[in-house]
Formats: C-alpha cells, sequence, structure tokens
C-alpha cells in the first residue's frame, strides 16, 4: 500500500469533501421543503393533486438515482455565463442539487407524512376548538411537533444523500468520489485513492452521526423537563 501521494493530493479531497457537503446540504434544504409540499399534496382533499404527488413518490422511489441523474442533465437545458464555485462549471453542480434534491424529496415527504401521522389527532381538535382553520392548525400546530419527532430521521436521510452525492461524478460534478478518480488516473494506482475517499466518507458521516446523536439527546433531555 502506497499513500505517499496523500502530499501532492491531499487538495483534491479537501476540495472534493466540501462540494459533496456544499451538495448534500443544498439537496436536503431544498428537498425537504419540496418533500413537505409533496407530504402536503398527499393529504390534498383534491384527488388530482394527490395522485400526481403520489405518483411522483412512487416512481423516484421506483427508479435509480443514476437515471435520475441523467434524465435531469440530459433534460436540464444548459445556462451559459455562470460563475464557477471552486472551479466547477455552475451548471454542473446545480444539474447536481437539482438531481439530488428531487431524489430526496421523495423520501423525506415520507418522513414529514409519518411524522405527520404520527401527532395526536387531539392537536389539530384542539387547534380548530381556538378558532384555527386547517391550514392554520397543520402549519402553527402539528407540522412543528411534527419536525421535533422525524429530526432524527431527516439527518438519516442527509447522510445518505452525502454517500449518494458520489453518482453525480458522472457527469463531471467535483465532488469527492470524482477528485479520487482524478488522483487515480494521474498517481496510476488503483486501491490507495478510492481507500482514502472511504476514509472521508466515513468522518464526515461519523461526525454528522455523532452531532445527531448530542442534538437528539439534548431533546429528549428537553422533553422530560
Amino acid at each position: 500500500m502506497n499513500f505517499s501521494f496523500l502530499g501532492k493530493y491531499s487538495e483534491y479531497y479537501l476540495k472534493g469533501a466540501v462540494i459533496t457537503v456544499l451538495l448534500a446540504v443544498l439537496a436536503v434544504v431544498f428537498g425537504t421543503v419540496l418533500g413537505l409540499l409533496l407530504s402536503l399534496l398527499r393529504r390534498s382533499k383534491f384527488k388530482v393533486l394527490s395522485l400526481v404527488a403520489r405518483a411522483y413518490v412512487e416512481f423516484v422511489r421506483g427508479t435509480p438515482l443514476l437515471v435520475q441523474i441523467y434524465i435531469i442533465y440530459i433534460g436540464f437545458p444548459k445556462l451559459n455565463g455562470l460563475p464557477k464555485i471552486m472551479e466547477i462549471p455552475m451548471e454542473d453542480l446545480l444539474v447536481g442539487v437539482i438531481a439530488l434534491a428531487l431524489n430526496s424529496a421523495a423520501y423525506v415527504s415520507e418522513i414529514i407524512r409519518a411524522g405527520i401521522d404520527a401527532v395526536d389527532k387531539g392537536q389539530m381538535e384542539a387547534a380548530r376548538s381556538l378558532g384555527m382553520n386547517q391550514k392554520l392548525a397543520m402549519f402553527e400546530v402539528v407540522i412543528p411537533q411534527a419536525f421535533k419527532n422525524i429530526l432524527p430521521a431527516l439527518g438519516n436521510e442527509f447522510i445518505s444523500v452525502i454517500k449518494e452525492s458520489s453518482m453525480v461524478s458522472v457527469i463531471g460534478v467535483g465532488e469527492l468520489m470524482y477528485n479520487a478518480s482524478i488522483v487515480r488516473g494521474n498517481t496510476a494506482l488503483g486501491l490507495e485513492p478510492i481507500i482514502v475517499a472511504a476514509v472521508v466518507y466515513f468522518v464526515l458521516t461519523f461526525t454528522l452521526t455523532r452531532c445527531l446523536g448530542y442534538v437528539e439527546r439534548r431533546m429528549k433531555a428537553s422533553d422530560i423537563r
């Protein structure tokens, strides 16, 4: 095993890790917003909206992420004149974020739906008895309680997106695996650059897992108080 290349190529892994985290954060943020919308549409009294949201979720969950990335990459119009981020074309980064966010939204919508269903129905009834309409009661009473319950699951989705972001390397987004492939080509080493990438992924996910565990313990302590 030869890891002497790390001194020369460590910057590649650092830049790749930054892009990976950026992709995951943006994908989870936008995916959570879209997932909330999908969850509410599935609960809509309008059957057409509910059917469209359900069909979207089933399609995304039933097709590989790689296929979805190619659909967005080929179907997304090219944008010219956008600046670069860390030498990465903005349009490629946007495609990666959109593909990951659309994929994440389907899974987040199921998480949110389960969280809303877990809130006691008496909460909605109590809010309605105070004069709130259904929309206000949902956003002011039910959804805040649901998000508190599903925060650990959203954290797990964040971890999953960090790992799944490696798929956007196929369209040239310079995240961690893409840069590891560059190091492989430059050093003519097959295994060692991939091992380093795996270690970086593990450090990212393990650190996030520990942070989520701390937040979850604090939330449990606040509930006890």
